[in-house]
C-alpha cells in the first residue's frame, strides 16, 4: 500500500489523528483497487522490527493502523507517507 496526504499538499508530518487517502497496490487479490480515506488511530514506530532482524519475511510490522470510513482497520508501512 501507498498512503498519501488527502491533500493536494501536505501542510505538516502524518501523525496520529491525521486524515489520510490510501491506495491499494493489493487489492487485485480482493477487486478492492479504490482509493480509501481514513484517519490514523495509532502509530507503531516504537514496534516497528526490521525483516533480517525476524528471522523471516511475512507477517511484518507495519506502522501505521488506519481507521476507514467505511468502518474497517488497515496498516500501513511508513514508505510511502
Amino acid at each position: 500500500m501507498s498512503m498519501h496526504s488527502s491533500d493536494s499538499q501536505r501542510t505538516g508530518p502524518i501523525a496520529v489523528g491525521s486524515r489520510v487517502k490510501m491506495i491499494s497496490t493489493l487489492g487485485s487479490r480482493s477487486g478492492d483497487t479504490g482509493p480509501r480515506v481514513g484517519v490514523v488511530v495509532e502509530d507503531y514506530a516504537d514496534s516497528v522490527i526490521d525483516n533480517s532482524d525476524l528471522g523471516r519475511d511475512w507477517a511484518p510490522t507495519l506502522r501505521w493502523a488506519i481507521a476507514l470510513d467505511d468502518g474497517r482497520l488497515v496498516f500501513a508501512p511508513d514508505g510511502g507517507l
